[in-house]
């Protein structure tokens, strides 16, 4: 059992933090330069804790519509934490009468996004040395 909780960078970041360094940093050996852009302070997020408290998964989203960050800690995939991670995110979207999001997929993932309707836009390119692609929901309802 796990829940999901929206949240502004100020709340979260010591938990919020946890899962970046594991994931991004420790696994995917992202520099902290790239992984604190500074961003964090605008953007809204998304953090899945487990029944004891412990956070095990991560997204966010800025003011412009463009979701990322989105980390589940090993142990924890598999379990559809990823899936209501990007579901808060965007019921946030729709909310906030956004028209569209968009993100960087890893490519490995792009798969998990095609499934919310996502749709690959134009060339993959590099970020943090691993291939991403561009990805855009349309959303309804705004």
């Amino acid at each position: 059992m796990f829940s999901v909780h929206l949240l502004s960078w100020h709340n979260g970041q010591p938990l919020l933090r946890v899962v970046r360094e594991a994931v991004f940093m420790g696994e995917q050996g992202v520099s902290a330069e790239m992984e604190w852009d500074g961003l964090d302070d605008a953007c809204h997020h998304a953090l899945a804790l487990s029944a004891t408290g412990d956070a095990i998964g991560c997204g966010r989203i800025s003011p412009e519509g463009h979701i990322g960050r989105i980390a589940v800690l090993p142990a924890w995939r598999g379990k559809r934490v990823g899936s209501l991670l990007l579901e808060s995110l965007l019921d946030y979207a729709r909310s906030q009468h956004y028209a569209q999001v968009e993100l960087g997929a890893q490519i490995q993932a792009v798969l998990f996004y095609r499934r919310f309707n996502f749709t690959e836009v134009g060339e993959i390119f590099m970020d943090a040395n691993m291939p991403h692609i561009k990805m855009q929901l349309r959303l309804k309802n705004c």
